[in-house]
This record gives structure tokens, sequence and C-alpha cells, in this order.
């Protein structure tokens, strides 16, 4: 008798939670078990930007980190309006703001319409309160990121001073052939 209804009724199988797919791909998360990911959703805050909306403005409180669930978002240097970044499905930005407080650092743009998961420094500071160890959990991912995207800012840096002292190098010959001097 039971494999008769057993073949009718079979056990549904549960969809996974759109937000829970989304948030496994963030490196941040990726660690997580289920138990820790349905925990993290409970907290998350979802909003849709229409495009042209500004999420935030350079110069505004780190509040969050923000993950793009769909659509694409700018990052816009503000002083020069220089295109910094485009950003779209599964990837995220403003992390630093889980930690520190400090002013942004470029403004954030919904390009097109886009659905965001936000996570606020509240919500993980809460998060830490109630249950340590998966915010520890987070802590320590977000804190390897930051250091990743720290040293591969240095390399940056470190190329670009070696391509300005070639360059000098390169203008003080020329110069020099000419008798002028460069300051």
């Amino acid at each position: 008798m039971d494999s008769f209804w057993g073949n009718i009724f079979r056990p549904r199988q549960k969809k996974e939670d759109p937000i829970i797919t989304c948030l496994k791909r963030i490196p941040i998360f990726e660690n997580l078990n289920r138990r820790e990911l349905e925990a993290l959703e409970r907290i998350i805050h979802e909003r849709v930007y229409k495009p042209g909306e500004v999420i935030f403005h350079q110069g505004d409180a780190g509040v969050g980190m923000y993950i793009i669930e769909k659509g694409v978002v700018q990052i816009i240097y503000e002083p020069t309006n220089q295109l910094l970044a485009e950003l779209t499905d599964g990837e995220f930005f403003g992390e630093l703001a889980l930690l520190d407080e400090s002013p942004r650092s470029a403004t954030a743009l919904a390009k097109t319409e886009c659905k965001m998961l936000g996570f606020f420094q509240s919500d993980l500071f809460g998060l830490l309160e109630r249950d340590p160890r998966l915010g520890v959990k987070i802590v320590l991912e977000l804190a390897r990121i930051i250091g990743e995207r720290l040293k591969h800012s240095n390399e940056q840096i470190s190329r670009l001073r070696e391509e300005v002292k070639q360059l000098k190098e390169r203008l003080g010959e020329g110069d020099e052939q000419t008798g002028t001097t460069v300051a």
C-alpha cells in the first residue's frame, strides 16, 4: 500500500529560495551551510531600484553592503563623473561599511532596474549577538575579501608607480637631448 501512495503522492521538492541562491554565490557567504543561509535570509533586506535611481551618494555614511540579485549598477567617482565600475547579477559592493561607517568613496547608481539585497551593519551586529559563531564566520570572510582587495590595490599602485618612473626616465632622456629640463 505504501508504494502505491508513494507513487501518487511524492514528497514535494522544496524550491531553492532565490535569495539563498543569490547569497550562495557571494564569497562572503559561500561557506555557510543551509541553516546559516536561512538565518541570514531572514535579516536581508530586499529593494528594487529604478533606472537612474541613486543607491547611495559619494560622501554618505556607509551603513552596509549591497548585493545585485538582478540588474546593472554603476559606481561613479563624483567630482569627475568617472565610471569606476559596472557591476551586474551576483556582484556586491559597499561591504567595507559592514565594519566602518566612513563616508562612501563613490556614488552607486542603478543603470537598469535593479533587484537588490541589502545587508547592513546593524544586521551584522545583531547577528553577532544572537549567533556569535555565524557572525564571526561572516566577519572572517569579510576580512579575507577586504585583505585580498587591499593586496590587489597595492599591486596596482606599485605597477602605476613603476610606469610613472619609466615615463619620467623617458621624458628626462628626451629632454636632455633637447637641452630642456623636467621639473
